[in-house]
């Protein structure tokens, strides 16, 4: 009888029928494929979305046009088949068909022991899956016989009160109808939406003849896959089982083989040479034809090789990349292919140090995941104790209720961070990022008792100073003792990645670095200069704390221009380093920023010491402290405030900056620094300031005798300034919009406070997402569009670009190319992230 390839809703699967991804989904659509390389695959039907639709409510066409499609009396199986294989869909049901009259034939040709291990797996599986009845009535040996039969089918027409459905139609129908129901149920809903399926999203399901895989004979069933998960270079993996059906070779239960020659056991290779040279060959094909490395899922039924199923090799981010390139030099896709295959978030993985994802976990407790990658270290509560820590040599996790810019010296020498409160871009998470520091923030599962030196977890466990734990920034997670630790993987791979990247895109994109350890990463990950270079981090060293502190408490101008002659030197060949480790690249320096407040002691202790060492009576340190506490500092003298109204900081700066410019291009290649004006948000703020700037470069090039080139800019981090954008653009060079502040001011929002309400704000609707996480494009968004229109109105061809923590979002370098910006700047671990994701945007909207 010749067989219809279309029948009410099911189609045959053949080399020209109409299996569409859209109507039949990806596993119908990859056997098709499969079929047209000539690879061995069963009869299979497929049964596209609306048909499966109908099943859910109980409609359907008739079976039995199905049932016909198969030789008679053969076993089948069913598996789902949506539009995306990572959206998941219920288990595959295996052995269809199977009855007592099945059973029967069975043990004629294959002998007893295959038909009752297949009847008594159908049973089973049909009492769970379908029927949803207890299982524990259905458990059965390993070696099931004829009293197990009758007892799992006694056990069924008891649990189910009707006996167990001997007619194959019924059996399938129940199970299309169950399958069905589970695909929209709500659980099932909101997991496939959470990788990114849409509400209405369909499932297919495939019909496929069994190849039974047991019996008398080489019967089994294995998975292979030619490159390994970890890594993504070639290796053939897998497991092959003799009488066993579906996946269960990977249960690597006694009589699993290896599939090349092993060592440790048999091997396929060894056992069927000819059958594994056939694998290999189906795996090219595969490869070639599908343009992705497959997982082949096989059956060997009496010596012969059945392909059941191919899926993309599952992977991590490490492997992802290599097997993207691989796939690109070898020729199967193109370079621009394998820069879209690569998700950019995925990359800090490569970049730093993870826990090993395949081993078991003893988590503590759980926060926000703020800055990538893992390290494992023995708990210090001060950077005091970091700093010693890391002389000694040993590694330290830093635990403190928050940080404030007096603990970036400890952050510096601790190889973690954990902090009770704070949220993804808070200080603590902020500087770790530039560090490339893994930090968890926000970690709400622990009771710190800083003074004892000790926290508590909710269950109870009581860990103390000098305790071994590992910090893993990318899950949130804080594990007891020393996890296993995965290397980063820079390697050729990832850096033939950034190339093409770097040819792609058409936006620019630096880093954001505070320190010359960030500028080596910078340049380390390509980053085109840096965007930002926030100077108050180099003023914590004990050297120039000591000296900050006494400009701070000095008396007149003569006096604080005596303390920051002493400074000077050493700002000088801060810039000088950074210069040299840029190479010609722009570096943007971000003028001191914070009010002066925190680089004085706040504790009864530090009070007392600062007095020592400055030789000042207490009381006076004591009101000197007070006088300058601010009920708001985020919004007191800082920034721009602060350089009017303590000038000379600004000017030593300047000086700094001028004399490291011409030390630096005398060395190497001219450099055209860019001085940037924090805080802005009136003209004439720049105006005074510039006057200033102007004023020291001119002294500078007299006392040198060399003439130099250098670039005044603004940080537009006030809705003021972005509204008054074309006024403050006539007197600068460049506008670079600080989004950090910008949304703290647009919103009226502490970043550091947000995390403790912004949960339930976004469940509830009242944000799309947290807007210190993602742009705010609607609000924040509207002001960056003023800003950069009424900055160029202001003055043609300003450079426009954003620096806050943004800036390394996919989402926000799009804003910025559609926005006209020149470039974006990131923590430097966020550089590769963002090239990518700029070369994406490239090859998706090439206009």
């Amino acid at each position: 009888m010749q067989k219809e390839s279309n029948i009410s809703g099911f189609t045959r699967v053949t080399d020209k029928a109409p299996i569409h991804l859209s109507h039949h989904g990806a596993r119908a659509k990859c056997l098709q494929r499969l079929i047209r390389l000539s690879m061995p695959v069963p009869e299979t039907v497929a049964i596209d979305f609306s048909t499966v639709a109908d099943f859910a409510v109980g409609r359907g066409p008739d079976l039995a046009a199905l049932l016909d499609q198969f030789e008679p009396q053969s076993l089948i199986s069913v598996r789902p088949s949506s539009e995306s294989t990572e959206w998941g869909g219920p288990g595959a049901m295996l052995n269809i068909g199977m009855n007592d009259i099945a059973h029967a034939t069975i043990a004629k040709q294959r002998g007893a022991k295959a038909a009752d291990a297949l009847y008594a797996r159908f049973i089973s599986a049909f009492a769970i899956q379908v029927s949803r009845l207890d299982p524990e009535p259905f458990a059965y040996p390993n070696e099931p016989d004829t009293k197990t039969l009758k007892a799992l089918l006694e056990a069924y027409e008891l649990e189910a009160d009707d006996p167990f459905p001997q007619d194959p139609a019924r059996q399938l129908a129940d199970i299309l109808k169950s399958m069905a129901r589970a695909w929209e149920s709500t659980t099932a809903r909101l997991l496939r939406q959470a990788k990114g399926a849409p509400p209405d999203a369909g499932l297919g399901l495939v019909v496929q003849q069994m190849a039974l895989g047991v019996g008398e004979g080489e019967c089994g069933s294995g998975v292979i896959q030619f490159v390994s998960g970890t890594t993504g270079r070639p290796q053939i993996t897998g497991r092959y089982k003799s009488q066993s059906q579906g996946r269960e070779a990977l249960n690597r239960d006694e009589g699993t083989l290896y599939l090349t020659r092993d060592a440790r056991g048999p091997a396929l290779e060894d056992e069927l040479p000819e059958v594994f040279q056939q694998l290999k060959v189906q795996g090219q094909n595969a490869r070639r034809a599908l343009r992705e490395e497959m997982q082949l899922e096989f059956a060997i039924d009496r010596q012969r090789l059945f392909v059941l199923d191919a899926l993309p090799v599952q992977r991590n981010s490490r492997a992802g990349v290599r097997i993207a390139v691989d796939l690109a030099k070898s020729g199967v896709i193109s370079k621009a292919d394998a820069m879209m295959r690569v998700d950019p978030a995925s990359l800090p993985e490569l970049l730093h140090p993870q826990v090993n994802p395949g081993l078991a976990r003893d988590v503590l407790f759980k926060g926000i995941a703020a800055s990538p990658g893992a390290a494992t270290g023995r708990i210090v509560f001060s950077s005091g104790a970091a700093q010693a820590s890391a002389a000694r040599g040993e590694a330290c996790i830093l635990v403190r209720r928050e940080t404030a810019p007096e603990d970036v010296r400890g952050m510096h020498a601790a190889k973690g961070v954990v902090t009770e409160r704070g949220g993804v871009t808070s200080h603590a998470a902020v500087i770790a990022r530039g560090l490339g520091v893994p930090c968890v923030v926000g970690a709400s599962g622990i009771q710190l008792h800083q003074k004892k030196k000790q926290f508590q977890t909710n269950d109870g466990r009581l860990m103390e100073e000098g305790d071994l734990i590992t910090l893993d920034g990318s899950s949130g997670e804080v594990l007891a003792g020393a996890a296993e630790l995965l290397e980063p993987a820079l390697d050729d791979a990832f850096a033939e990645l950034m190339r093409w990247a770097d040819n792609e895109r058409d936006i620019g994109v630096r880093a954001n670095a505070d320190t010359l350890d960030e500028a080596r990463n910078a340049a380390l990950f390509g980053a085109e200069g840096i965007g930002l270079c926030r100077t108050e981090h180099m003023f914590f060293d004990e050297d120039r704390l000591t000296v900050m502190r006494e400009m701070i408490f000095a008396e007149t101008g003569e006096d604080r221009h005596a303390a920051l002659d002493r400074l000077l030197p050493m700002q000088r060949n801060d810039f000088r380093r950074l210069f040299e480790i840029m190479k010609g690249h722009s570096v943007c320096i971000r003028l001191f920023d914070p009010p002066l407040h925190e680089f004085l002691p706040h504790s009864k202790e530090g009070i007392l010491e600062l007095a020592s060492a400055l030789d000042l009576p207490v009381p006076d340190v004591s009101r000197r402290v007070e006088a300058l506490a601010e009920f708001n500092p985020m919004l007191g003298m800082r920034g721009v405030r602060l350089g009017i109204t303590v000038p000379e900081i600004y000017e030593m700066q300047a000086h700094a900056i001028f004399e490291a410019t011409i030390d630096a291009s005398a060395k190497g290649a001219p450099v055209v620094p860019e001085i940037m004006i924090p805080l802005v948000s009136a003209k004439r703020e720049v105006e005074l300031v510039k006057t200033r700037i102007d004023a020291v470069a001119a002294a500078v090039r007299i006392e040198r005798g060399i003439d130099f080139e250098y670039s005044l800019g603004v940080m537009v981090e006030t809705p003021r300034a972005a509204l008054r954008a074309e006024e403050i653009a006539a007197h600068a060079d460049f506008l670079s919009f600080g989004t950090n502040d910008l949304t703290q001011m647009t919103y009226g929002l502490s970043r550091d406070d947000a995390s403790r309400f912004m949960g339930a704000y976004v469940q509830q609707g009242v944000y799309r997402e947290d807007p210190f996480h993602l742009l705010d494009l609607d609000g924040v968004g509207e002001l960056l569009k003023i800003g950069a229109d009424r900055g160029r109105r202001g003055r043609a061809g300003i450079v426009l670009s954003i620096c806050g923590e943004h800036g390394g979002d996919p989402e926000s370098i799009s804003f910025c190319r559609d926005a006209g910006f020149d470039y974006v700047s990131c923590s430097p671990f966020r550089v590769p992230v963002a090239k990518l994701a700029a070369a994406q945007l490239k090859l998706a909207c090439p206009d």
